[in-house]
């Protein structure tokens, strides 16, 4: 015989009719992968001091011109009166630092370095993020098609890749950038070595990002969603575009994120070796290269576009690193 159970006064216990009555006070809402994504990525603080540096850099480099023109600067005026003319040195101490000139001037022409390097800002960015979109999106489509077709098409894809990664693609870069200096294709000067870098980066940078894009794509093709559509009479661009593309948005943001600083990295050495960037345009690579004559005496030349690509790159990995946790958990 079982005892009787006790249901008077019990707090703990709740009687049906006082959980009906409570149901529709407090709604449970669902969150989106997008929402919940952003909610790992706020707990990242890295994540989130690069994701801060990177925003005001963009704002740096989209504000760089108004910016001088509102604080009445010039990257490219000489002022040799700054300059010592016994010891080739700025005048003043930390390399003429002052409230006119905050990060100081160069100590070959006297110019100020901080328009200088809000003028580089721009030029590193701007060829980064170009190269960047143009390799994703030619690595994008061709893993795509090679990954969801597979078979032949995929072979030629796949040896074509391995073609492009046997390139030496420094020297190659030198070579072509050497070449066209003067003037091509209808344009000469900045937007020509501008042109250029994003064309030599971007174009043969492609096969990293087709092998992750082929890689995802060979195990999304043989999911129920893909076969469904199959089913219901979709053709082969309606399933890459429509059904497959949607589903990579997550590793294609991350690995670009992760490539811009490398393509930073990539267009800075060939500014320092002479074939990027032009003077007397300002570029953080060819401030580097001006600065290698003068590192003994004056190494504060040296140490500010090298902190400035130093800090960029850092917040690029940082912001990086967290997008590819916040959204791949299973990565960490």
């Amino acid at each position: 015989m079982t005892a009787p159970i006790d249901t008077s006064g019990s707090a703990a216990e709740a009687q049906p009719e006082a959980v009906l009555a409570g149901a529709g006070k407090g709604k449970i809402e669902g969150r989106s992968l997008g929402q919940i994504a952003w909610t790992r990525f706020k707990r990242d603080r890295l994540a989130v001091a690069g994701g801060i540096i990177v925003i005001l850099l963009i704002l740096a480099a989209a504000l760089s011109r108004p910016l001088q023109a509102l604080l009445d600067l010039d990257p490219n005026a000489f002022q040799q009166d700054l300059v010592d003319p016994n010891t080739s040195l700025p005048k003043g101490d930390f390399g003429g630092m002052s409230w006119d000139h905050p990060l100081g001037v160069d100590p070959k022409f006297g110019r100020d370095i901080f328009a200088r390097i809000l003028e580089g800002s721009w030029v590193s960015l701007v060829v980064a993020f170009g190269a960047t979109i143009l390799s994703n999106a030619i690595g994008t489509i061709l893993g795509l098609v090679a990954g969801y077709y597979g078979g032949r098409v995929d072979s030629i894809i796949s040896r074509l890749m391995d073609t492009f990664l046997a390139f030496p693609l420094l020297l190659f870069a030198i070579a072509i950038s050497a070449t066209l200096q003067g003037g091509a294709f209808g344009l000469e000067g900045l937007p020509l070595h501008m042109s250029v870098l994003i064309f030599i980066i971007g174009f043969f940078n492609w096969p990293y990002m087709a092998r992750i894009v082929r890689g995802q794509t060979l195990a999304l093709r043989e999911r129920e969603f893909i076969d469904a559509s199959r089913g219901m009479g979709a053709r082969g661009p309606y399933i890459l575009f429509k059904e497959l593309l949607p589903n990579l948005v997550g590793p294609i943001i991350v690995y670009a994120t992760l490539l811009i600083p490398t393509n930073i990295i990539f267009e800075a050495s060939l500014s320092f070796l002479g074939v990027g960037i032009q003077p007397p345009q300002a570029s953080w690579g060819g401030m580097l290269r001006e600065a290698v004559d003068y590192f003994q005496v004056d190494p504060q030349y040296m140490l500010v576009p090298g902190l400035a690509i130093f800090i960029t790159v850092l917040a690029f990995n940082l912001l990086g690193d967290g997008l590819r946790d916040a959204l791949d958990p299973r990565s960490r």
